[in-house]
């Protein structure tokens, strides 16, 4: 066989295994489409693609109602019909399939899909919440929120351990919260939209220092494995770092790493890389703020990774995705939660974008912030509900 035989047999299983992996498989149960029965895909009225298996998982066994498990539009299950372009692609692709050595079962970008196993918190208790922190050292949750004392701690197992952070005017208190991190030796730091300040408290609630004057908007807010500060300012446009000396509570440095971000909001930091995600909201064409996001990764000295936004996503995902929230899991892959679809998506690891995989298709509402716990569950702050939810492997 000559090189360009090889060369042409290489191009082939490359592309039959993209397919596979891209076009050929059910995103619900991650099963490969076929022309039989229970594997054959099937069209929902909204667009989206799923085998029939699914469609009558989905369905309720008498009325045969079913949402869509990524977009949430409601249908039955006999409104639903042969997806013809990929049962024309199987048989188009069909001897190469079943040439084509199977390749190794890749393994996974993340968990697989994950289930609630309880939630805290609640309307009264949590007030129009808006960010979500875990402790390091204790476990203990942290909550931003619109209620009277605006830090609320839980405990690991979800009940409210104590509050702190009075509403009010003075320097030390706190007017509009909108995200929140702990630090590496347990002090509390919040983005005060308010004020235009970084708020840093002890974990009893003792006020530390208050750094205001150089941002425009702060927005979010995300401790760095050398406990220092990263910190959005969605109307400037930029991202800083704060080094603070968290117990004498000076301002040792401040440093603008980024200039030139549309809107930036969330940020994270991978524990495992370095790697800096941030959240954008470029500004539509008419200089309003549209429903396109973007989520774009740095490495630990700046340099740029990748990016990936809505409409790329939507190629992969059948929907208009609107993150609101980005954190990192253990493994280094970036995952974001869509306030469109009510989902939690996993979009892989930063040089491998997209390799879009749901995590969460159930269960939320308004996903508006994300931690990961030491072991692995994710903790999700659903706003429309007032709580946070904890989602574990099924």
């Amino acid at each position: 066989m000559g090189a360009e035989d090889c060369g042409s047999g290489s191009a082939l299983r490359d592309l039959v295994r993209e397919a596979e992996s891209s076009l050929l498989e059910c995103k619900v149960c991650f099963e490969r489409f076929g022309h039989g029965h229970q594997r054959r895909p099937r069209n929902l009225p909204c667009g989206h693609v799923v085998c029939l298996a699914c469609v009558a998982a989905l369905a309720h066994p008498r009325t045969l109602a079913l949402e869509c498990p990524f977009c949430r539009r409601a249908c039955r299950g006999c409104d639903t019909s042969d997806c013809l372009p990929v049962l024309h692609l199987l048989e188009l692709l069909g001897p190469a399939l079943r040439q084509a050595p199977a390749a190794p079962r890749a393994v996974p970008c993340a968990p697989g899909p994950l289930a609630c196993r309880h939630a805290f918190g609640g309307w009264g208790t949590l007030v129009n919440p808006t960010g979500l922190a875990l402790c390091p050292k204790t476990g203990r949750v942290v909550v931003v929120h619109d209620g009277q004392k605006r830090v609320k701690v839980f405990d690991s197992g979800g009940g409210c351990a104590y509050q702190f952070g009075a509403k009010g005017e003075a320097a030390h208190h706190i007017r509009y919260p909108l995200d929140v991190t702990v630090t590496n030796d347990c002090h509390v730091v919040v983005s005060d939209a308010g004020d235009r300040s970084i708020k840093v408290f002890d974990f009893e609630g003792r006020s530390k220092i208050v750094v205001g004057g150089q941002f425009a908007l702060p927005w979010g807010v995300v401790t760095t494995s050398q406990n220092e500060l990263l910190v959005t300012d969605a109307e400037a446009g930029s991202l800083h770092l704060l080094e603070v000396d968290f117990p004498e509570g000076i301002l040792r440095r401040a440093d603008r790493m980024c200039a030139d971000l549309c809107s930036p909001r969330g940020v994270a930091v991978s524990w495992l890389t370095g790697a800096i995600a941030i959240l954008e909201h470029p500004l539509a064409s008419g200089g309003t703020r549209g429903g396109s996001t973007r989520v774009k990764v740095f490495s630990a000295t700046m340099q740029f990774i990748s990016q990936v936004d809505s409409f790329g996503l939507s190629l992969f995902f059948l929907s208009n995705i609107n993150a609101s929230a980005v954190t990192f899991d253990h493994q280094g892959n970036v995952i974001v939660t869509d306030t469109t679809s009510q989902a939690v998506l996993c979009l892989g690891k930063p040089e491998d974008f997209p390799g879009l995989k749901p995590l969460i298709t159930q269960g939320l509402s308004q996903p508006v912030a994300l931690a990961y716990t030491p072991e692995n569950a994710l903790l999700v702050l659903d706003a429309a509900v007032h709580s946070v939810k904890v989602f574990k492997a099924d």
